[in-house]
């Protein structure tokens, strides 16, 4: 069945609540909402479902804003018109109080020029019909009678989505046999290439590209199809995001919700892209980010960016501690190794945005990532692989007592979940922890997969309980095995 397009963009000049309508209108905190005016600056994307088409919220046209380089509003005026072009349909939004301004008839001008159909909405109408500016204003532009709302209370929402529906006519069926789509985003430090590398992807300037840090303020959600050179479609989900400031640098308002969504954006990731500089190396904050991505439990493929700079240099001679380009990449893969420790068997690719070089390998192994995450491990030889761990390096001796493992089984994938059953819970360091996740990985060829261990340890008894089960044994023979060790096979349990 053929995808019907139903693209409805939001536009308006700065600070007349373009965000908060667009979050509204999603259901969802997706745009950071600001006082500050110039926040949006990259197009950003949600899918309304109810109504089933997409939602594009757009950076204000004409801002003038000292603090924002001049580079940056054109970028970003471009993205407004680049909105305009892909839409069906336009949400004009004007301040109802402050009436038509003349940055509003600039507006006028454009969505007049692109000849697509328009709704007025006339927002922050938050007290009544007598706070609004004149009707006549609102009509001398030629868009028909206004839609008075208010984002932030809600009045008038129905009202707006009545009319939306009714600009793009009914619902389409929904498209049968639609491909699943891999969702990944590139995080890392702000200015590693990201925005640049989500163009390369889309073959397009659909994102801001500065060298200006902090140029991607929200996360930016794109549904694209890579086409391989074998002439294969692969269905994608893009997220670029903000790039992540530690948070003890965070000077604004809207530097921490940045960060929070780049946060967010990795969690709702399938496969994670971690981007590095190449030129840089393994910075403490990449070090830093790559432990969110961690915690967050989710697959990594680690992105060495701007692979282009280091052949460069290697030409003007400039790196002459390396040989060559090999001997420059198996340095820094080692000491990438040594410092992101804590990722084990994550995949390395070095690539550059500005040449596409190794683009579509970096893509290929998130695609073969994401199909190791469904591996089941058997039963047999994962202990068997445990026991082989323990009595090649055996856990360290904690008040006399080592860690140790009786039995082990696969619960979950998503990351990889495996229940142990052990001694004692609190035995395990968290480096043993490190070398047993690592052996695993090794072993079953889960290179970048995230593993989680559930511990499951002996129940301690206090003097009633030892009794009480001396006095069962004499009354009904051997003692089983405790209560949280019920479902493992008999045997295992024994010291």
């Amino acid at each position: 069945m053929q995808t019907v397009s139903r693209t409805v963009a939001i536009v308006g000049r700065p600070n007349v609540g373009k965000s908060r309508l667009f979050n509204r209108l999603a259901r969802r905190r997706i745009s950071i909402v600001h006082d500050q005016p110039g926040v949006t600056r990259d197009v950003v994307s949600a899918e309304v479902e109810e109504g089933g088409y997409t939602l594009l919220d757009t950076g204000g046209l004409g801002l003038q804003d000292a603090t924002t380089p001049t580079k940056l509003i054109k970028a970003s005026e471009a993205q407004v018109e680049f909105a305009v072009r892909a839409s069906d349909l336009i949400v004009f939004v004007v301040d109802s109080r402050e009436g038509i301004t003349a940055l509003d008839e600039r507006v006028t001008t454009l969505l007049r020029r692109s000849k697509k159909p328009v709704i007025l909405t006339a927002n922050k109408a938050d007290h009544g019909a007598e706070k609004v500016a004149s009707l006549e204003e609102f009509y001398r532009l030629g868009f028909g009678e206004p839609v008075f709302i208010s984002a932030e209370h809600g009045n008038g929402e129905a009202e707006l989505r009545t009319a939306i529906l009714d600009k793009l006519g009914p619902v389409p069926e929904a498209t049968e046999g639609a491909p699943e789509r891999l969702t990944i985003c590139f995080v890392g430090r702000p200015n590693v290439g990201k925005s640049s590398l989500s163009n390369r992807l889309l073959k397009s300037d659909r994102l801001i590209v500065s060298d200006v840090p902090g140029t991607t303020r929200d996360s930016v959600e794109i549904v694209f199809d890579y086409k391989s050179r074998d002439k294969r479609l692969w269905p994608f989900k893009l997220i670029d995001t903000a790039g992540i400031r530690a948070a003890t640098k965070l000077s604004t308002s809207v530097e921490y919700f940045s960060r929070l969504r780049s946060l967010d954006a990795i969690r709702k990731s399938d496969v994670v892209f971690m981007v590095l500089d190449a030129m840089d190396g393994v910075t403490q904050q990449d070090k830093a980010i790559a432990g969110e991505i961690v915690e967050a439990a989710r697959p990594i493929v680690v992105v060495v960016n701007k692979w282009d700079l280091v052949f460069a240099a290697l030409r003007r001679g400039e790196l002459t501690k390396y040989k060559n380009e090999r001997d420059f990449r198996e340095k820094f893969e080692k000491a990438l190794h040594e410092r992101l420790f804590f990722t084990p068997g994550a995949p390395v690719m070095f690539v550059s945005a500005l040449t596409g070089n190794d683009i579509e390998r970096m893509l290929k192994a998130a695609r073969a990532l994401n199909e190791r995450l469904d591996r089941k491990i058997p039963t047999a030889r994962l202990n068997q692989t445990i026991v082989e761990l323990a009595d090649r390096m055996p856990a360290p001796s904690i008040g006399g007592q080592r860690f140790r493992v009786y039995y082990a089984t696969q619960v979950g994938n998503r990351p990889f979940r495996f229940k142990l059953f052990c001694n004692r819970e609190e035995k395990l360091t968290e480096q043993y922890r490190r070398y047993l996740e690592a052996g695993l990985v090794k072993e079953f060829d889960l290179d970048g997969c995230p593993i989680h261990f559930d511990l499951v340890g002996k129940k301690k008894r206090d003097a009633a309980q030892r009794i009480a089960a001396r006095q069962a044994r004499r009354d009904t023979g051997p003692e089983k095995p405790g209560d949280a060790f019920d479902d493992i096979p008999p045997g295992l349990m024994d010291d």
